[in-house]
């Protein structure tokens, strides 16, 4: 079976945003910039482990919401790490730990803890992590225990 990898169209920061992704992930490096003289037509690259490739394509088409990274966290420290990268320098939050980078591309920064919790058997407890989540942009972990545990 072939390799799947995802492709990201760009206008005209193909490079730019891969330099920035693996300047923020460990693991990461750009593999390959293909030019058209000086202009860059394409590049290659890894975010911790995972080939990536990116096209400058012109401005016919923008990311949108309905495709997104999605990045497990195991610690607040990495949530925060993450969340904080890419919303720098012109990123924006969203609700329910959902960003766009200053490229516009929708990434989901989310710890293991939620997907415990709200598959947790209990579904009183799961309900209870869900509604603190809903009322969140940035995951914070504390709070979504003290909500599936039921502490004010």
């Amino acid at each position: 079976m072939g390799k799947i990898t995802p492709f990201l169209w760009f206008d005209t920061k193909a490079e730019e945003a891969a330099r920035f992704y693996v300047s923020i992930f460990p693991n990461s490096k750009v593999l390959n910039v293909w030019r058209a003289g000086e202009q860059v037509q394409g590049v290659s690259f890894v975010l911790n482990g995972q080939e990536i490739r990116g096209l400058n394509g012109g401005p016919k088409f923008k990311f949108t919401e309905a495709a997104s990274m999605f990045v497990d966290c195991e610690s607040q420290e990495e949530v925060d790490r993450y969340w904080n990268a890419l919303t720098t320098d012109g990123g924006s939050e969203s609700m329910c730990g959902w960003l766009k980078d200053k490229y516009g591309l929708s990434w989901q920064i989310i710890p293991t803890q939620l997907g415990r919790m709200l598959g947790d058997q209990d579904r009183v407890k799961a309900g209870r992590a869900l509604q603190a989540m809903l009322k969140m942009k940035k995951i914070v972990i504390r709070e979504l225990e003290n909500a599936f545990e039921g502490r004010s």
